[in-house]
């Protein structure tokens, strides 16, 4: 599906530019449940990315960064939802 690989790809670009990079895992197998109550088998890719900004000191502008990705994602593709999750990894140097 075109639409969806330019999503991916414009989602590795601006990673690379915002954060130095993104790692994309593309071929997983996944299920949601349709607005209908069906459950919907999926195929799907993981892309993340590292950021260097601390999720408690930045919460409102990585917020408002997360549902702008969700947005634009949403706008790109014909999907029920898009889920954009953020989360605190502990990294030791």
């Amino acid at each position: 599906m075109q639409p969806y690989q330019d999503l991916l790809e414009a989602l590795d670009r601006e990673f690379a530019h915002t954060f130095g990079g993104a790692t994309i895992i593309r071929g997983l197998d996944g299920s949601y449940l349709s607005r209908l109550g069906t459950q919907i088998r999926d195929r799907i890719n993981l892309i993340y990315t590292d950021t260097p900004f601390g999720l408690r000191a930045h919460h409102e502008a990585i917020a408002r960064y997360a549902n702008h990705l969700r947005d634009a994602a949403a706008a790109a593709l014909e999907e029920e939802a898009v889920l954009v999750v953020v989360i605190a990894v502990y990294h030791a140097e």
